[in-house]
């Protein structure tokens, strides 16, 4: 792997662990259930695609 391809995949390590910890603290401080599990889908799915990006390394 290139430094270029490493430096990508560590900014999107960063972006998607940014976007799962947004979305889990959003899901907490939401009332109607609803719309608390679908963030809460939201917030698995980034840890889901956070663990893609790590299994590269």
């Amino acid at each position: 792997m290139t430094d270029k391809e490493l430096l990508y995949i560590e900014d999107a390590l960063g972006h998607e662990q940014y976007f799962q910890q947004k979305c889990a603290e959003t899901a907490q401080s939401l009332s109607d259930p609803a719309l608390r599990s679908c963030v809460e889908k939201y917030a698995a799915r980034h840890k889901e695609i956070f663990s893609r990006f790590y299994g590269l390394l």
